[in-house]
């Protein structure tokens, strides 16, 4: 079978895994790398594939089967846009716009054209994340009542020395990290309708704040802590817990969502798993039956990519659509107004 044609606009840090991923597949090949900067012209070479230096260069000269887009946040509601209009299937990395606004503006468009986006929220190929949904499914832990999420980690000073932007708001782990757990959140405890905040600066004095206590309600009753902080030095992040991606030191003891249910609970990565051997026989003096759910680590880029296949030829619909990527940016735009606020924010 001949490999879809896929090209990779961007060829930053996230560019950079799509194109790695790209030479991996067996159902997807790079074709082209679209990108204006210097930098870009050495890793084409590489790749052996050309490069055009926008968008309307490579729908001039070539049309691919997809198209990745890897770019700054400001460009990815008016370029998949114009990948929409010129007939591609498009992933799109997140967040899907840089606020709500343009967000629902580009979901307005992919549902009256029926356009083909998958938005890059990656965690959702995750085999992890799967198998936690599977154990929630399933019944095992009985009805949910709470989940309690962390992801606390320390971003060194020169991240911020080279990304000053960072410093400003808007540049903070709420509008930056955050976007990713509220996914992940979804998918395991289902749609979230009220935030509460509170966030400090108190660590790094930058105008943008550094760490927050976030509360969640979920429509189904459960409800939901989470710490969030870049400049706490703590191993309980997804990217310190799940090994999937080896940039980052991990911890195979630590875990960074508890997912607790009227039966049970179960700790996600380590996939811990405690519920009561008799159901009947419920109580906090009573031991646990303590085991470890199986599952098989594996790079949820490479799913996602494969995927992407089966929605550019139709045998999928996007496992992360457009308007879940719309209201993975409402409830993080939410916790940022609770945040600076002080109050409850409904969705």
């Amino acid at each position: 079978m001949t490999p879809l044609k896929i090209a990779v606009a961007g060829a930053g840090y996230i560019g950079l895994a799509h194109i790695e991923v790209l030479a991996r597949s067996n159902r997807c090949s790079l074709s082209a790398i679209v990108d204006p900067s210097p930098s870009a012209v050495a890793i084409a070479a590489q790749a052996g594939v050309p490069l055009y230096t926008s968008l309307d260069a490579l729908l001039t000269a070539a049309k691919p089967d997809g198209i990745i887009l890897a770019t700054p946040n400001h460009l990815h509601v008016p370029q998949a846009l114009q990948c929409i209009a010129a007939g591609l299937s498009v992933l799109l990395e997140k967040p899907v716009a840089p606020a709500l606004a343009e967000g629902e503006q580009l979901l307005k468009a992919v549902e009256e054209t029926g356009a083909k986006l998958l938005v890059g929220h990656h965690r959702a190929h995750s085999p992890i994340m799967a198998k936690a949904k599977q154990v929630v499914d399933s019944g095992q832990l009985g009805q949910l009542v709470t989940v309690m999420g962390s992801a606390q980690f320390f971003k060194p000073d020169e991240y911020f020395a080279d990304g000053p932007w960072r410093a400003q708001t808007g540049g903070g782990p709420i509008l930056l990290n955050m976007v990713h757990e509220v996914h992940n959140l979804r998918m395991l405890c289902g749609e979230i309708t009220a935030v509460q905040a509170f966030a400090s600066n108190a660590t790094r004095g930058f105008a943008v704040e550094d760490t927050v206590a976030i509360n969640l309600r979920f429509a189904n009753g459960v409800l939901g802590s989470f710490m969030l902080s870049d400049t706490a030095a703590c191993p309980r992040s997804w990217e310190q817990t799940s090994q999937e991606n080896k940039a980052y030191a991990t911890y195979a003891d630590e875990d960074c969502y508890v997912i607790a249910g009227t039966h049970g609970s179960l700790s996600v990565p380590t996939m811990r798993l405690k519920t009561y051997p008799r159901p009947e026989d419920r109580s906090w003096w009573k031991e646990f039956e303590s085991g470890v759910v199986g599952m098989v680590r594996d790079d949820p880029l490479k799913h996602q990519i494969h995927h992407f296949a089966d929605v550019i030829e139709g045998k999928a619909q996007p496992l992360v659509s457009t308007r879940d990527g719309v209201q993975n940016l409402r409830v993080t735009e939410a916790i940022a107004e609770a945040a600076r606020t002080g109050l409850v924010v409904r969705m």
